[in-house]
């Protein structure tokens, strides 16, 4: 791995021979601007050095700097935190709190595949058969089995001891103070992004917050969408069940091609930047710069100026990269135009159900209103659970376990397909829970049905197409052993020369 996912630490871009200064520099300013605040941890010196390739000297020297400047703190055996007697001088975007539960108090103070891509119904991916050596591949699945149970009961525990009684009743729509916080600064250090907490809305996943933001389109005859050709089926799927109408735009090498999206006469669009679904790429700097060029050129709209244009961030499989740098999210360039999405679906477990979106604040209120009159609110434990898991540190350790996992069954996959598939091309291989292989030639739908009757479910690329566009198959292997994923493939090779 390339980089840390830390302050979007990437060390190609400190100057030659001085990587101590650059680091040491770089927590200074994430101190001074707000995305460190006082009492966070840092990572540990050994973890932080083997992230970035360099001595783990490079950063105790970075920290001591820091901690001589008193800037940082560290005790032996407790880490090292940033002082939490020292604060910035003004924080970006901080606002009161809001005081109100429910529409009252939100009209008063106003103030996340990730979860579809990959989501299809099973007789898409093949006649499947009830054998018992059955072979799942479907995308968007981590490794189940490596849900850090242990560590989510202490979790639990900790959070029901600390819990008073009022804290039973309905929660907050927007969702308990307690994860808002904890994902404000778990966004700040991973993502890039600079929020207050009540700019965070707590969601029952990515699909969840798609709903909620086709509501609000809808309800201001906002009904068609830029949406990625190749793009997930599951995403797009849903937003037509919310009559919405997405409209392909062409995905290349460098991502969403922008040049076309102007041409679409749409008002909003749902991207993939960091690990686009399915191809795997991510959104080049000059896209990145011109869609924001594109959501910023429209005037703002409807009741509460809500954006001309808007851009919807599915931030799918951002935590899951092997062998490239960082990408900070595209809502830091503009958070005015920008809906990030994200969850916990792939990092620890669909069934957690709990995800985070953060809005405009334009539409911010509409959106939580919308909430409360959906569901009132997220459940309270499991929010509580997943905030003491991020801020024990929990959270980073079990990320950085299921890495190791998840990079050693996408080497074996690469070597079963090399065995196996030598005339496919892989693609999307440094970061993500799948990979996309093209297969010139063939009926890749055909291959699909073939292989789920041989007791391999795996997906069709032409089913993630609304346009034409090369054959493929689009593989997870995050939940399957090594061993498991070579007999998977071997099963599919079979039925690949078959239909040639």
């Amino acid at each position: 791995m390339t980089g840390a996912d830390f302050l979007q630490l990437d060390p190609a871009q400190a100057p030659p021979g001085n990587l101590t200064a650059w680091l040491a520099e770089a927590v200074r300013e994430a101190v001074s601007d707000g995305r460190l605040a006082p009492g966070d941890r840092l990572p540990a010196t050994r973890v932080l050095a083997d992230q970035l390739g360099c001595s783990r000297g490079v950063v105790v020297d970075a920290y001591r700097r820091l901690t001589d400047e008193g800037l940082l703190s560290g005790r032996r055996g407790g880490g090292t935190t940033v002082r939490s007697a020292w604060a910035p001088s003004s924080t970006p975007e901080t606002r009161p709190a809001c005081a109100g539960a429910g529409p009252a108090g939100i009209n008063e103070h106003p103030a996340s595949p990730s979860g579809l891509a990959g989501a299809m119904p099973p007789d898409l991916t093949g006649q499947v058969t009830s054998r018992t050596d059955l072979i799942d591949l479907q995308p968007g699945l981590p490794d189940l089995s490596a849900f850090p149970r242990a560590a989510w009961a202490r979790a639990e525990r900790a959070a029901l001891a600390g819990l008073a009684s009022s804290e039973l009743g309905y929660g907050d729509p927007r969702g308990l103070p307690a994860l808002r916080e904890a994902l404000a600064g778990w966004l700040a250090r991973t993502r890039g992004l600079r929020a207050h907490p009540d700019d965070i809305l707590v969601v029952n996943g990515v699909s969840q917050g798609l709903t909620l933001l086709a509501r609000a389109l809808g309800a201001q005859g906002r009904n068609r969408i830029g949406f990625e050709d190749p793009g997930s089926y599951g995403a797009r799927e849903h937003l037509r069940r919310w009559a919405m109408e997405p409209v392909p735009v062409p995905v290349d090498q460098d991502g969403l091609d922008v040049a076309a999206l102007a041409g679409t006469a749409v008002d909003a669009v749902l991207v993939t930047p960091a690990h686009q679904f399915p191809t795997g790429v991510v959104l080049a700097p000059d896209r990145r710069r011109d869609l924001v060029a594109w959501a910023r050129a429209a005037p703002p709209s409807g009741p509460g100026g809500m954006p001309g244009h808007l851009v919807i961030e599915d931030d799918y499989d951002a935590e899951h990269r092997y062998d490239r740098p960082p990408v900070p999210a595209l809502r830091a360039l503009a958070p005015d135009h920008v809906v990030h999405l994200g969850s916990v679906s792939k990092s620890l477990a669909p069934a957690i159900r709990i995800g985070w979106l953060l809005a405009p604040a334009a539409v911010q209120s509409e959106l939580v209103e919308a909430r409360y009159w959906t569901d009132l609110a997220s459940a309270a434990l499991p929010q509580l659970a997943l905030a003491h898991f991020i801020t024990s540190g929990g959270f980073e350790r079990h990320l950085r376990q299921v890495r190791r996992r998840h990079r050693a069954r996408r080497d074996a996959l690469l070597a079963a397909l090399a065995a196996y598939l030598p005339g496919g091309t892989a693609h999307g291989v440094a970061a993500g829970l799948h990979l996309l292989v093209t297969l010139p030639g063939i009926d890749d739908g055909d291959v699909a049905w073939r292989a789920g009757e041989d007791g391999v479910r795996v997906q069709p690329l032409s089913a993630h197409r609304m346009g034409d566009g090369p054959p493929g198959l689009v593989i997870g292997y995050a939940a399957n052993t090594p061993d498991r994923l070579h007999e998977a493939v071997r099963r599919i090779a079979r039925h690949v020369e078959s239909t040639r």
